[in-house]
């Protein structure tokens, strides 16, 4: 059983998030810890998938809509769960009344975002030494 729950980041949630997000930033793609947790986590809301009870994918949307740290544990990647944090963030963003949300995706996954109606804008940047370009997706 897939559950979304949209989270602060407190104590309990914030060891849940930080597992997966240093699993999937730190571990596999060699970011430093200090570029990963930029002290804007208590400012966000944060999106945590559960499989079957075990937190396996996150993200997190900033109040002017930036959304970011979308992580999904390797062994549950290809089962729709990154999406599922997306969308989930998105619907904050409209509860909140954002015109848009953005946010800088790493150029490996821009497709994942194009097919959940992002577009890209801007010249390719690198942030934590990976190519990124900025995305945004308009909201009615």
């Amino acid at each position: 059983m897939i559950i979304v729950k949209n989270v602060t980041f407190d104590d309990e949630s914030s060891k849940l998030v930080g597992a997966i997000r240093h699993d999937v930033f730190i571990r596999e793609q060699g970011i430093d810890p200090e570029l990963e947790f930029d002290g804007l986590d208590d400012r966000a809301v944060h999106a945590l998938v559960y499989a079957n009870g075990v937190p396996v994918a996150t993200g997190r949307i900033l109040d002017d809509g930036h959304i970011g740290r979308i992580a999904v544990l390797i062994e549950y990647r290809g089962e729709g769960l990154g999406e599922k944090v997306v969308l989930s963030l998105i619907n904050k963003a409209e509860e909140k009344g954002c015109s848009r949300v953005y946010l800088g995706s790493q150029t490996q996954a821009t497709n994942f975002y194009l097919k959940l109606g992002f577009s890209p804008y801007g010249s390719e940047f690198m942030e934590a030494g990976i190519p990124h370009i900025w995305m945004e997706r308009l909201l009615t």
